[in-house]
């Protein structure tokens, strides 16, 4: 089965919203690894690992967002294999500090 790794990029309102967690537990529902962190510049970026079509289905979920967000973009790049390695060692999807 192929597999697609994705970093996401998202601005808008998307800190102190529940964006992260949000994203935490979508992922994980979707059987995604990867990560979720605020940026200093107000942005959240991400990291989403697994089959092709759920990745594009989670990218295709933070254009929305929670309720109390405000999406105004969302850009993805494919990423390699060494930034999934950012992740908590035995977590399968984490949330990490701000960078």
């Amino acid at each position: 089965m192929s597999r697609a790794i994705l970093q996401v990029m998202i601005r808008g309102r998307v800190q102190g919203v529940g964006y992260r967690a949000w994203v935490e537990y979508q992922a994980s529902a979707s059987g995604l690894e990867g990560w979720v962190r605020n940026r200093r510049d107000g942005s959240v970026e991400a990291l989403f690992a697994g089959a092709p079509k759920h990745v594009a289905d989670m990218v295709a979920l933070c254009r929305h967002g929670p309720p109390s967000s405000r999406v105004d973009s969302v850009t993805s790049e494919t990423a390699s294999v060494d930034e999934l390695n950012l992740r908590r060692a035995g977590e399968a999807f984490s949330v990490l500090p701000t960078v």
